[in-house]
This record gives structure tokens, C-alpha cells and sequence, in this order.
């Protein structure tokens, strides 16, 4: 079994984000590790393999230092890795990561894709439907249960109030959500032989591509960090004078009543 999964490298989700001098992140000091939701994406393909077989390819598109993260992933044990890298792609939005994105499946033999149904980063949640648009596959999103049998995925999803089962033919596009399964540690071994595994780096020509069809469609005005929290006041005394005067803060002070 073939299986291509769509993963990005994103800051850690416990990182302090800060703005430079210009206005930009700060990316500098910054852990970056494989978004949360395609790590569950890699572990599932791993499972499947060991299941049915084959192989699992790893596909992203980056910057240069994506491919720690993708090194990441053969570590787990992920058989190859393509990374798009290009100057070029610097600022690029969703449409153009799912049109560099689908140029690299459209060249690939597969049978499933799984990709994280969002990035933790821009929480779009785009990348990868955009993907499956372009190929034309069908796709079952923020699944929480898969199997494959039979050439058709049998997959659970999330809806609002439930979950649903959806039934779809191979290939297809799953885009994994928390509870899919636990991501394994890579082990010493696994990240030894990570090294010795086909990578494969990719420009924008080597696509067919160009900079003009990658233009992005949406651009970033600014960017801002949210309000600090205030500090809280603490109300000293007994529960009856407390309450007074918390009721008197309340009314001459915030006005809330």
C-alpha cells in the first residue's frame, strides 16, 4: 500500500510568540516541530503499513529547515521524503502550497493520502481539501477512526453534536484529528537510519512552476500579539464584607452594575 502524507513544520505549540522590529515573527530561538495534527497524519500511515505493507512517502513544502521536521518523520518511519523548497515560495498562502503541493502527488503513485485536517499555526484548515480539489479525490476530514479494506476507506469523523462513518473509494484524501491515535517516539535506531533514507528536494522549476502561478491570493496587512491580561484585584475580609465590597468595585469602578 502506497501512502503519501502531507505534513508542515510549525512552531512548538508551548513557544512564546514576539514580533520584531518590523512587525514580522520572530522566528529566531523558535523549536519547531511537526504540526500536532499531521504528526497523528504520520502515525496513521505507519500503522496502515504495518498492517497491509508498502510504503509511506512524507511531502511538505517549506523553507529549508522543513526537512528537521521531515527527518522527524522518517525517524518515526516514514520511508522517503520530498521537500519543495524555493526562495521563491517565501510569503506564499494556501492556494499556492496546494498547487505546489498537488504538483508533486500528480508525478506520485498512491493509494491514501492523510494530511492533519488543520495547522496550528494559521488554523486554516485548507491546505490539504485544496489538495484533494485539485486531484480530484474524495475526502473525509477531522476523522478520528480509519480503516482500510477492500480498496475503500471506512473512516469516523467529528461533526458538531456526533460523529459520523463515511465510506469512500481509493485513493482518497483523511485528514487526521486528535484521538486518531497516539504519535510514537522516534527511536535511536530509527533516528540513525533516517539519515540514509531517500530525500528528495524539489525546486519550483523542477515542477514546472514558476513564481507568477504562486503569487498568493491572500497577504498578511500586520501583525499583532494580543492584549496582556490585566491584573486581578483581590478582595480581602470575611465573606460578607468581601461581598460588599466586590458589589461596590463592581458598580463605581468597572460598571458592570
Amino acid at each position: 500500500m502506497r501512502i503519501a502524507v502531507l505534513m508542515k513544520q510549525t512552531f512548538d505549540t508551548a513557544a512564546i510568540i514576539s514580533l520584531d522590529a518590523n512587525g514580522q515573527i520572530e522566528r529566531q530561538g523558535v523549536n519547531l516541530i511537526i504540526n500536532p495534527y499531521d504528526e497523528f497524519a504520520v502515525e496513521e500511515a505507519l500503522r496502515l503499513k504495518e498492517k497491509h505493507g508498502g510504503e509511506v512517502t512524507v511531502i511538505s513544502a517549506g523553507a529549508p529547515e522543513t526537512q528537521d521536521a521531515m527527518l522527524q518523520a522518517l525517524a518515526m518511519g516514514a520511508d522517503k521524503a520530498i521537500l519543495v523548497t524555493d526562495d521563491n515560495m517565501a510569503g506564499s498562502d494556501e492556494y499556492a502550497a496546494a498547487l505546489v503541493l498537488s504538483k508533486v502527488l500528480g508525478g506520485l503513485e498512491f493509494d491514501l493520502l492523510l494530511a492533519g485536517w488543520r495547522a496550528v499555526d494559521d488554523g486554516s484548515a485548507q491546505v490539504a481539501v485544496r489538495v484533494a480539489e485539485l486531484l480530484g479525490l474524495p475526502q473525509v476530514n477531522v476523522v478520528t477512526s480509519l480503516t482500510i479494506e477492500d480498496a475503500k476507506a471506512v473512516a469516523t469523523r467529528d461533526i458538531e453534536g456526533g460523529s459520523e462513518v463515511v465510506e469512500v473509494p481509493l485513493p482518497a484524501l483523511i485528514t487526521a484529528q486528535k484521538g486518531l491515535n497516539e504519535p510514537r517516539y522516534p527511536t535511536m535506531r530509527g533516528i540513525m537510519q533516517a539519515k540514509k533514507k531517500p530525500f528528495q528536494k524539489l525546486s519550483l522549476s523542477e515542477l514546472g512552476l514558476d513564481a507568477a502561478q504562486i503569487a498568493p491570493k491572500v497577504k498578511a496587512i500586520s501583525y499583532f500579539l494580543p492584549a496582556p491580561r490585566a491584573a486581578c484585584k483581590l478582595v480581602p475580609g470575611e465573606a460578607p464584607e468581601a461581598a460588599r465590597e466586590l458589589c461596590r468595585i463592581l458598580r463605581e469602578t468597572a460598571k458592570i452594575i
